[in-house]
């Protein structure tokens, strides 16, 4: 998950003025956008996490959430979880109602030299259902320039957008070889290049189609006065019974400071065909459900970070289309935002709004808008501070042609609308 850090607006204590100007500091506050004078507080979890390493020589790393949610029943079942499907059309806020953990443990030895080796794990757990997310071994500086070889199962996450918790830019989740942060020149940034196959360690199932992929992420370009270019790229080949192997290109600019202080902006272009995802990964890999096609896709995304005294936020607009091989094509398209607005010492609110579409060829246009309002607790008020423990009430609406898209969901008997109620709890360290 994306765990950026940015100073906290709060000053170092309370302030305490006399009763009689207590109202209209607190008025002019609420008015101006300039947040009550409080402490920053630590992130108690990254507190921990850094006593654990300390004490133990290990390094901790992870990603949890959980809660419940109720409301939108039909026949006795939740009918929550509102999207169409796209990647990038399911603001989560108060839509998920899953649990979900991934734990990573690892441990650096310095084996001389200016060499060091080591070993990774990551365990992860999805609704009571275990498996492994990463276990590989490392050794850097075997060339003396900083770079690393790796061998095993794992991957390398570029960027997510938070709102809709999906990984653009990525690759891994099988099993690989590669070398990171092979250093191009103090300005032409640094490399990774990673060969992986098809296998991964809970997949134990064959492999009929013998895919390989190669992984280019070049990272880290300087462009221009804080911005920054990331370029990716893979190659799949394979046996494909629908479909040819394919490859996939990338291009994300990051910029800092985009037109104010405190407003980070991020701006993705990707295509893929064929067997290639475009986030970087295999996409349609025949299996248990038999042979599967191949595709053409395209992506242009935008999305926004910012954070400006009591208002924090992330917003996004994308639109994405998908061109399966003997498939009708399929355009998506999605626009929202979420923000958070600190209340009080240790309390936020949140609102988090998403309008999606999606467009079948030959077929009417499906059309959800969903809306969440939450009650946020965690130790700092900015928008990514976490541990956060929110509770939320959720409403979505939708067309005729989405319900009927989803009469086993969320529009089963022709429902056009729905709310939810909740809880949940989400950490990273």
């Amino acid at each position: 998950m994306q765990t950026p850090h940015r100073p906290h607006p709060f000053s170092p204590r309370w302030q305490q003025p006399p009763l009689g100007r207590l109202a209209a500091a607190a008025a002019a506050a609420l008015l101006l956008g300039t947040p009550p004078a409080r402490a920053q507080q630590a992130d108690p979890t990254q507190a921990f996490v850094r006593r654990a390493s300390e004490a133990t020589g290990l390094e901790f790393w992870g990603y949890a959430r959980a809660g419940f949610y109720d409301g939108h029943r039909q026949r006795g079942r939740l009918r929550g979880n509102y999207t169409l499907g796209g990647d990038l059309q399911k603001y989560r806020l108060g839509n998920e109602g899953d649990n979900f953990v991934e734990f990573g443990i690892g441990k650096r030895i310095e084996v001389g030299a200016g060499r060091e080796w080591g070993v990774f794990y990551m365990p992860k757990n999805y609704n009571g259902s275990s498996g492994t997310a990463q276990l590989y071994t490392s050794l850097r500086g075997l060339f003396g320039n900083g770079a690393t070889v790796w061998a095993g199962q794992r991957y390398h996450r570029i960027q997510d957008v938070h709102i809709v918790d999906h990984w653009v830019m990525e690759d891994g989740d099988h099993h690989g070889v590669g070398i990171d942060d092979l250093p191009l020149g103090s300005r032409l940034g640094t490399m990774n290049i990673a060969l992986y196959t098809a296998d991964a360690i809970d997949d134990h199932a064959p492999n009929p189609n013998r895919a390989r992929r190669l992984n280019l992420q070049w990272r880290n370009i300087p462009a221009n006065a804080g911005g920054t270019l990331t370029l990716t790229g893979a190659l799949v080949s394979g046996r494909f019974a629908r479909g040819s192997d394919g490859g996939s290109l990338g291009l994300l600019h990051h910029q800092k400071n985009f037109l104010v202080a405190g407003l980070d902006n991020s701006f993705f272009l990707q295509a893929s065909n064929g067997h290639a995802s475009i986030s970087g990964k295999f996409h349609g890999l025949d299996g248990g459900d038999g042979a599967q096609p191949g595709a053409r896709q395209r992506r242009v995304l935008d999305v926004i970070n910012f954070q400006f005294q009591r208002w924090g936020g992330q917003a996004m607009a994308g639109y994405q289309t998908l061109e399966a091989a003997g498939e009708p094509a399929v355009k998506d398209f999605s626009l929202g935002g979420r923000v958070a607005y600190a209340l009080a010492p240790y309390t936020k609110l949140l609102a988090e709004i998403g309008i999606t579409q999606r467009k079948v060829r030959g077929e009417r246009a499906r059309r959800l808008d969903k809306g969440t309002i939450a009650v946020a607790f965690a130790p700092a008020t900015t928008f990514w501070a976490r541990p956060e423990l929110r509770f939320y009430a959720t409403h979505a609406r939708w067309n005729r042609a989405a319900a009927d898209a989803h009469a086993e969901g969320f529009g089963l008997d022709g429902r056009r609308r729905g709310s939810t109620v909740g809880a949940q709890v989400e950490a990273w360290w």
